[in-house]
């Protein structure tokens, strides 16, 4: 008879479905699995939960890059903190201004 679910706890429900045929326990097709599941997730973009988990796949993805990619990544990252900080400093500094007038 054949299996219809996962049969432990380290299986990936894609293999009996969509990649089946491939190897569970091959750590490149585990890759390709868990990707599969990133690009197929749909949800809410709109809310304070997905712009963080947005962040939290960007923070993945750019932690499994090597090289030019990872400086790239972290030079990014960098001009958007930077960015902020710069935009809070002029609002403060507005707000100060009116404030004293």
């Amino acid at each position: 008879m054949a299996e219809t679910g996962p049969t432990g706890p380290g299986q990936h429900p894609r293999f009996h479905e969509d990649l089946v045929g491939l190897d569970p326990h091959d750590p490149e097709a585990r890759a390709f699995a868990e990707h599969l599941d990133r690009m197929e997730r749909c949800g809410p973009n709109f809310t304070v939960e997905a712009s963080i988990d947005g962040v939290a796949d960007f923070a993945d993805s750019s932690n499994r890059l090597g090289g030019l990619r990872w400086w790239i990544a972290a030079f990014l990252a960098t001009l958007i903190i930077a960015g902020v900080i710069v935009a809070a400093w002029d609002i403060v500094e507005r707000a100060l201004q009116w404030l004293a007038e």
